[in-house]
């Protein structure tokens, strides 16, 4: 997980966004216990308390699952896992639409394009999950 945060966003937030893709991407699994606050505070170099909020909001949305005794844990909800890879792949697919748009490219020839990038760098073989 990247841990090199920027300043045009509050940092809590930073945070939040590197662990939804962490679990999106499969770095943080299904149950996994997640390192304490004061461990990944540390790790990203920010306050505790910044850590904190930043665990609590995930929680808050179900993504982290706390259990008082022996830490927190990624969620098992498969489909929360799966519509937050959704999200990361819509963003991901906006972002290359808005990056060929202005160079560009016409609809036809982004997708004709990336059909072709695929076949040439055999992404269909390095697919994960």
């Amino acid at each position: 997980m990247d841990k090199k945060l920027q300043e045009n966003m509050p940092i809590y937030m930073q945070i939040m966004n590197r662990v939804r893709g962490a679990v999106a991407s499969g770095e943080l699994a299904p149950g996994e216990r997640v390192a304490s606050v004061r461990e990944m505070a540390a790790d990203f170099e920010v306050n505790p308390n910044t850590m904190q909020r930043a665990l609590n909001e995930l929680e808050r949305d179900g993504l982290l699952i706390s259990e008082r005794t022996a830490g927190r844990f990624v969620t098992t909800d498969r489909k929360l896992i799966h519509q937050l890879k959704k999200e990361a792949a819509e963003e991901a697919a906006d972002t290359f639409r808005r990056e060929m748009l202005a160079l560009g490219f016409s609809e036809d020839e982004m997708i004709e394009f990336f059909r072709k990038r695929c076949e040439s760098v055999g992404y269909r073989e390095e697919r994960i999950g």
